[in-house]
């Protein structure tokens, strides 16, 4: 293990991360199936012999969370150990309820702060709310796993928060992007002492290169981590492209309004299998764009990475008063084989509401059976245009508004 890696498993190889992965899996599946009925119903009886085998089971939305917490208070039975049981309870907008478990870093970010160069000792000013929502939390594990004590700010307070800085001397910020410029700017406004700080980790917002080059020119190297309320740290930014998966992320990109796994490189939804018994989530939708990187990787790491966020799949919108989405767009394609992408492109043609479906297919033919599926599947008439495969941008939009 060098000293770049948090732990050995960040160099392992691919077959041996794919084999622990796959093991610890089947465990899980054991567990949940003997434990909670609504996974006993959901899971396959047969042991799993790939991690590919689970793009045959569906997918699991926030939308679901919210209605089976409404049903079956307070975690919709998907909590694998007695609520009692558990260390914390949020409460996140929607509402959606997220559990903390018990044990050494169980929101996975101590690998992420670690690839941003945190290091035993180092005090973080830990600027994300401590007040009902998990972000503060998830990073307040990882810090104490790697040996840090953290400042609990929270966000706003600029002026408490340079007093704290000035006397505690961080090195690293937590927090979104945006708050750590109000803070280098009241500090250097003030004439306030900040240059303690040189480590950023940020999410929760953009982080556009030229703010990460100011902040850069400040003083301050800032990473990027991706995660959830209800996953913790999905992927992490370690020096290299993109971001690598988290060791305890099963991570698949798959096409909008399906469970299909799409081609490497292809954009496409964000799907994780959590590995985790506290609260297991077996192929979580997340609603965010992305897509795997397939180039070589310098620094040494050997997990999967994805290109970071690319934004949102939920891509349905209301043509004359109905909503069309993703999910039927792709039973268009399903239903006529040999398809590549397929973009609906709605617009207005004067007072109306006008759909044009732009598909990829060797053969002009199939506009007229694709009309005829479009019409059937979404009860609405529009044009149809057969274009040349890979022709259309690998972006993930499935529709796209243009009005």
């Amino acid at each position: 293990m060098t000293a770049a890696f948090y732990d050995a498993a960040e160099g392992r190889s691919p077959e041996a991360r794919a084999k622990d992965q796959l093991a610890r899996l089947n465990a899980q599946f054991q567990h949940m199936r003997s434990a909670q009925p609504f996974w006993a119903d959901r899971l396959p009886e047969a042991t799993l012999t790939s991690l590919a085998d689970l793009a045959a089971l569906p997918l699991l939305r926030k939308s679901d969370l919210v209605a089976m917490q409404g049903e079956n208070a307070p975690l919709g039975g998907l909590n694998g150990n007695p609520v009692g049981a558990l260390r914390r309870l949020f409460v996140s907008p929607g509402p959606i309820f997220d559990p903390e478990g018990r044990g050494r870093d169980w929101w996975n970010s101590a690998a992420a702060l670690h690839a941003a160069g945190v290091r035993q000792g180092d005090v973080i000013l830990n600027t994300f709310s401590y007040h009902l929502t998990p972000a503060a939390f998830i990073f307040e594990g990882g810090a104490e796993a790697i040996g840090c004590p953290v400042i609990p700010a929270g966000p706003g307070n600029t002026a408490d928060q340079l007093v704290a800085i000035a006397q505690y001397r961080p090195r690293v910020y937590v927090g979104v992007p945006d708050f750590l410029k109000i803070i280098l700017d009241k500090a250097d406004e003030a004439g306030a002492d900040r240059s303690s700080l040189k480590i950023g980790m940020v999410t929760g917002a953009a982080l556009p290169e030229s703010l990460r080059a100011e902040f850069a020119a400040r003083g301050v190297d800032v990473r990027q981590c991706y995660g959830t309320a209800d996953l913790g740290i999905i992927a992490y930014e370690t020096g290299g492209n993109g971001m690598v998966v988290s060791e305890n992320a099963i991570l698949e990109i798959v096409r909008p309004g399906t469970g299909d796994p799409v081609a490497p490189g292809e954009v496409g939804e964000i799907v994780v299998t959590r590995l985790d018994l506290d609260y297991p989530l077996v192929r979580f939708a997340t609603g965010d764009m992305s897509a795997f990187l397939t180039e070589p990787q310098p620094d040494g790491r050997t997990g999967p990475r994805i290109k970071g966020w690319m934004g949102r799949a939920d891509q349905a919108t209301k043509v004359k008063g109905m909503f069309v989405r993703p999910e039927q767009i792709a039973a268009v394609a399903r239903a006529v084989p040999g398809c590549g992408r397929l973009r609906l492109e709605v617009s207005r043609d004067g007072q109306q509401d006008r759909m044009h479906l732009r598909a990829e297919h060797p053969d002009p033919a199939t506009a007229i059976v694709l009309a005829e599926k479009l019409a059937e599947l979404t009860r609405l008439k529009g044009s149809v245009e057969v274009v040349t495969p890979g022709s259309l941008p690998n972006d993930g939009k499935v529709i796209a508004d243009l009005r």
